[in-house]
């Protein structure tokens, strides 16, 4: 079984962190791209088979998603889990993790993966249930942070939360509107799990009460929520504006 993934950033991401499982890469006929021929140069050189096609053949096997001339066909991963997690943490001090709760757009996810890479989220937790796949849409929009950010899909996201306050000494904080604090008067310090919701419905009621705080973002305008990639870049960002300014001092 195989999956395609497409655009230059997704491959040259995949290309540097597992070439070996590459199996082919289709290309479009013809075109003349600076950002692409480095590219190319590195599949011939690891000997991984380049084909070249029409755009049409390209269109087809994206399913109409901007692919910028090139798609490549792989071999998927071993879908990450607790135990992983368990390991991932084994040797962080002061661990950053995203948690989504419900988020089933890949764009969506895609784009949490490429604000978690920036950052230096160590990894991405999702429910197997309700969950947006690691799919070709995803990886395109992560721009590469679907290589480098590990995703944890777990089985109950409760119990996940609870293990991550008791065994691993976490501070669990989830995003919602109605929350009496806002993102900038509470002081985010030492391992942090940061919880965004699905925009809309927010986080399910048994997410929430496994949450050790509840925060929300001041809206100022007339719309009443941000886009969920939106809104996470905006929290954890503060998170790391804050650790930095502690570092400093």
């Amino acid at each position: 079984m195989s999956e395609n993934i497409y655009g230059i950033h997704a491959v040259s991401a995949f290309l540097q962190s597992a070439p070996e499982r590459l199996i082919e890469v289709n290309v479009l006929k013809g075109r003349e791209d600076k950002r692409l021929q480095p590219l190319l140069n590195e599949l011939s050189r690891l000997g991984i088979a380049i084909q070249f096609v029409n755009r049409q053949t390209l269109d087809k096997k994206s399913n109409g998603e901007v692919h910028q001339g090139i798609i490549a066909r792989i071999q998927p991963a071993k879908e990450l889990n607790e135990r992983d997690l368990d390991q991932i943490l084994a040797n962080k001090q002061n661990p950053l993790l995203l948690v989504l709760d419900g988020i089933t757009d890949p764009h969506n996810l895609g784009a949490c993966l490429r604000t978690a890479d920036a950052a230096g989220v160590c990894a991405v937790i999702v429910p197997k249930d309700k969950s947006a796949q690691l799919s070709s849409i995803a990886r395109k929009v992560a721009c590469g942070a679907a290589e480098s950010v590990p995703l944890i899909r777990v089985t109950n996201l409760a119990r996940t939360l609870r293990e991550l306050q008791q065994d691993h000494n976490i501070w669990v904080v989830g995003t919602a509107g109605e929350a009496t604090e806002s993102l900038y008067q509470v002081k985010f310090t030492g391992a942090l799990a940061l919880v965004m919701g699905a925009e809309g419905e927010g986080m399910r009621r048994l997410t929430r009460e496994h949450c050790d705080q509840l925060v929300s973002i001041p809206m100022s305008g007339t719309v009443s929520s941000l886009n969920v990639s939106v809104a996470t870049g905006v929290c954890l960002f503060e998170i790391v504006r804050q650790q930095c300014s502690q570092v400093e001092k």
